[in-house]
């Protein structure tokens, strides 16, 4: 028997034919098996799936357990009729597209699949549920995937899956589509970071090791599941209980009355954080809003506007946001801009005010949840333990909100959030009421940035203590020389020692492929011109990368891209697939959105132009034509709005009622 293999693959379905590819990890070697009336590699493919199952071979894809799995165990399961010497090649290529059909009609979720992921023969690994890119908030396919890492063919399923394939070119460009997407699939398994880290694979290595030390798959499991998982495991040994019932566990409530779960330490001296405090305890939450998503309830849950030394803080049920205008702020002599963030300030809350999920013991949980904590202090950040201790730490506050998870309790998600509020405003109230000229520049939901006169920095650290004595959290602080604040999520921060923090819109570096990172070369020129001086002008000349101009842009639905041009004095138009990778040129096409009721819109307005660029082609820069004056006018009109003085919002703004659903 050969040895076990570690190999990428993908399968494409259609009504007539099967593709399927696999490609060594760590090798070029490329195995093709295709099924149909041009083709019939049935005997080797399901020789192969034999092997690869008795070899223990691993398959590694881009949604594979709850698609590309399930066919193989189909596959398996069916071995002997498939490869019977009188069956047809389009009647098995027939078959596996409407078991295909069927798979994809039932729901992702493993407890509703034919063949959930303990019950396969072959060991698979998911990046698609690793990385959690089926979640709502980060749902992503791979081709925007392809788009993320400046993949060299972003590119769609070029032939409709329900209609035949009745020629050889036609199967040989669906065979080429199926092996650029394994391609793609092994450059995210095999990527590195700018320290030369394979992100992958050391995830899906600390990823084995959990599932052999604590007997469960976890081969493919996000960071939810994994916290999820591992708290289970340990809260079963530590209640004597079987993990089949504490997964049965949750306190179900209609309602949570904010007042009686807000801490009794919880004091305001001025009117506008008194009436902060006056609002929450007012405030009746109706639970159902954790069944929407995050930006459902930061639409249709409760807020509030504080206005305190010109600047708006916003409260609302997740966390405070509130910032200073927008602009660039730099301590004048004699000054400091100091910030500080509470060390794991939802964990810690529960761990020092000893909350639990009701369904749970108290003591239990408390114990367990702070020896996490405890434990995660003893390996360095680089350490793998650290991290899977950080992950099960922050993720049991999101499982507390989860109608999924045993540790479901409603009251005391908002007991975390609505503290966590009320706690950090103590500790702004205190610093700028107590500090003469202390001028409050951020506030989010862990941290605060001050700008205050050095000769009260003694007295500021002072005061932190204070709060830390008080509300037993520990605060950590660093100082910055400038600040380059958009808004309270999009902002650049340098540090007294000259490194750098980029959020929102101003990051550029290593984005998670799941973000957009579409004109890329705007903030990085951003970035050179608020840290660094460099004009954007001279910038862009020095950026030659294209990619770095690139936007992408998807749609859903029934909406479907069409370019328009003109070609030898002739007007044309081509409908194109649904995501569209393009740069702003000169000489280029206008690509229109476009719905089949009439409705169209143009993706970028007025005469601009778009070189589609889905299929990469390495041309001299020149010949590129890329149009400067479109890329420099979005860089100037935010280093303006940056650069001038923005009102702040009224106060009224925010009506102040209680949530009502």
């Amino acid at each position: 028997m050969r040895s076990r293999e570690f190999w990428v693959m993908d399968y494409e379905t259609i009504v007539n034919c099967f593709v399927a590819v696999f490609e060594a990890y760590d090798r070029k070697t490329r195995k093709v098996f295709v099924i149909s009336k041009y083709q019939n590699d049935v005997v080797d493919f399901v020789k192969f799936l034999i092997e690869s199952k008795n070899a223990k071979d691993w398959h590694l894809g881009y949604n594979n357990i709850a698609f590309d799995a399930q066919i193989t165990e189909f596959v398996l399961a069916n071995a002997k009729e498939f490869l019977d010497p009188d069956a047809e090649a389009e009647d098995i290529a027939h078959r596996l597209y409407e078991y295909a059909q069927y798979v994809i009609g039932k729901s992702d979720r493993n407890e509703f699949l034919d063949y959930p992921e303990f019950k396969l023969s072959i060991r698979c690994v998911d990046i698609f549920k690793l990385n959690h890119w089926d979640s709502n908030a980060k749902r992503t396919s791979l081709k925007w995937t392809q788009f993320g890492m400046d993949w060299e063919n972003v590119e769609e399923m070029p032939h409709p899956h329900y209609e035949r394939i009745n020629d050889k070119d036609t199967l040989t460009m669906v065979v080429k589509y199926c092996i650029n997407d394994v391609r793609s699939t092994k450059a995210i398994f095999t990527m590195t970071d700018s320290k030369g880290t394979k992100v992958m694979v050391s995830q899906i290595n600390l990823r084995a090791k959990l599932s052999e030390t604590y007997n469960v798959n976890l081969l493919s499991a996000s960071e939810p599941k994994i916290s999820k998982e591992i708290f289970l495991h340990f809260l079963s040994e530590k209640l004597g209980l079987e993990k089949k019932e504490i997964k049965e566990m949750r306190t179900y409530r209609k309602n949570v009355v904010i007042r009686d779960i807000i801490l009794p330490c919880v004091k305001f001296e001025t009117p506008e954080f008194i009436g902060v405090h006056n609002w929450f305890k007012n405030l009746v939450v109706d639970t159902t809003i954790l069944d929407t998503s995050e930006d459902e309830i930061k639409k249709k849950g409760p807020k509030y506007r504080m206005m305190h030394k010109g600047v708006p803080t916003d409260y609302a049920l997740g966390g405070i946001h509130g910032c200073i205008a927008s602009g660039v702020y730099e301590p004048k002599p004699g000054r400091k801009i100091l910030s500080v963030d509470v060390t794991s300030f939802y964990p810690n809350l529960a761990i020092k005010n000893k909350w639990s999920p009701a369904q749970i013991p108290k003591d239990d949980f408390c114990e367990l949840y702070e020896w996490f904590f405890e434990e995660r202090k003893k390996y360095p950040k680089s350490n793998p333990l650290n991290y899977l201790f950080k992950i099960v730490l922050n993720s049991t506050y999101g499982l507390s909100k989860s109608r999924y998870s045993f540790l479901y309790d409603p009251e005391l998600t908002f007991r975390i959030t609505v503290n966590g509020q009320l706690l950090l405003s103590m500790l702004y109230e205190m610093i700028t009421t107590r500090i003469p000229n202390c001028q409050p520049l951020m506030q989010n939901t862990d941290g605060l940035e001050f700008d205050i006169d050095e000769k009260y920095e003694e007295l500021f650290f002072a005061i932190c203590k204070e709060w830390e004595e008080l509300t037993q959290l520990q605060l950590e602080s660093v100082e910055y020389k400038k600040m380059i604040i958009g808004d309270v999520n999009n902002y650049i921060a340098i540090y007294s020692d000259g490194k750098t923090k980029c959020k929102g819109r101003f990051e550029f570096e290593e984005l998670p492929l799941h973000k957009n990172k579409s004109n890329l070369v705007i903030p990085k020129a951003w970035f050179e011109y608020f840290v660094n001086g460099i004009d954007p002008k001279d910038y862009l000349k020095s950026n030659k990368n294209i990619f770095d101009y690139c936007t992408g842009s998807k749609i859903k639905g029934n909406w479907f891209f069409v370019e328009r041009g003109v070609k030898e004095g002739v007007f044309y138009e081509n409908k194109l697939q649904k995501l569209v990778r393009y740069f702003v040129s000169k000489k280029g096409t206008k690509i229109i959105k476009c719905h089949p009721d009439g409705r169209q819109i143009q993706l970028e307005s007025g005469p601009i132009l778009q070189t589609i660029f889905n299929k990469a082609v390495t041309l001299p820069w020149e010949e590129y034509n890329i149009d400067e004056k479109f890329y420099l006018d979005k860089i100037y009109d935010e280093i303006k709005k940056i650069e001038s003085t923005s009102e702040v919002i009224p106060q009224n703004m925010y009506q102040q009622l209680k949530l009502e659903l």
